[in-house]
């Protein structure tokens, strides 16, 4: 399992034993909590299966989608390297399976390797992108653009996720965010089936609306 994982793929067999000695596998199921705003990073985390929501309450209780997780990604591990406590929570979308690598061990034992430490710092960097992205979408797009956005970006969420949830994501109304998907039909940049699961978008013309 650890051979698999990318930025381990290349470590030698013992350095594999003794890293799955301070490493443990888990499951979750949809609605789990990996871990709450607040608490210690006393793991890295890595996610091996399913999908995990990061989000941030505002002071009035109201979600505030930061990103959505796929397999193959750190959580959070900006925490850990920043010795933080987690600056959001994290909860699990679908049935997931992660690895815990015990992080202080880690830390003294693996970072010293320049293979590690460069995958790391590349980890990073995307987390700082998604985090202009973010603010990009809530201070310059619109809500058609943000919908458009999304669409062309997480085909698979907009097909697994109800459209409230999509819709609490952009920061948008229910109402506002049925409003452009109908306009988009009308216009024959996105089609359904009859399970009302998408099956065509125009890329072109969705990516015309924020990428203007």
């Amino acid at each position: 399992m650890l051979r698999k994982i990318p930025i381990f793929s290349n470590l030698k067999d013992d350095e594999l034993s003794r890293l799955k000695d301070i490493a443990i596998i888990k499951k979750y199921k949809k609605g789990e909590f990996l871990f709450m705003e607040g608490d210690d990073p006393r793991w890295l985390i890595y996610l091996l299966s399913g999908s995990v929501k990061l989000y941030k309450n505002s002071p009035k209780g109201k979600e505030i989608f930061l990103h959505q997780l796929s397999p193959m990604n750190f959580v959070a591990e900006l925490a850990n390297f920043e010795n933080i406590k987690y600056p959001a929570n994290a909860v699990f979308t679908v049935s997931s399976e992660v690895l815990k690598i015990d992080y202080s061990k880690f830390r003294d034992e693996f970072l010293i390797n320049p293979k590690i430490s460069i995958e790391i710092i590349k980890s990073l960097s995307e987390k700082l992108k998604i985090t202009s992205d973010i603010l990009h979408q809530e201070l310059v797009l619109n809500s058609e653009a943000r919908v458009a956005k999304f669409i062309v970006e997480h085909e698979d969420l907009f097909n697994e996720l109800k459209y409230i949830k999509i819709s609490s994501i952009l920061n948008i109304t229910p109402e506002t965010f049925s409003r452009i998907l109908n306009k988009f039909k009308t216009s024959n940049l996105i089609k359904f089936d009859n399970s009302n699961n998408l099956i065509f978008k125009d890329d072109e013309a969705l990516i015309d609306i924020y990428d203007c």
